[in-house]
């Protein structure tokens, strides 16, 4: 099976998006997440739909955690 990956340089310089990018091995594929906030606090998890990814909550996820929450954003395998 071959997998297509959009390349880093598609994600830098995106407006109010400076989360720094993490990723998870799930089956052979890499999947892209953001985890931002206090590492010890209780993590708040949010889903995107499709044809979204986790660029959606680039606004929100500031908020939570200047108010002490973590985010927890995974992308859906393909996106983001």
């Amino acid at each position: 099976m071959e997998i297509l990956r959009t390349p880093e340089e598609r994600f830098v310089n995106l407006q109010d998006y400076d989360f720094e990018p993490r990723y998870q091995q799930v089956n052979g594929m890499r999947v892209h997440y953001i985890d931002d906030g206090p590492p010890a606090a209780d993590p708040v998890l949010l889903l995107h739909g499709e044809p979204s990814w986790c660029y959606l909550y680039r606004k929100i996820i500031p908020i939570l955690s200047a108010a002490g929450h973590r985010s927890v954003v995974p992308d859906f395998i393909g996106f983001g």
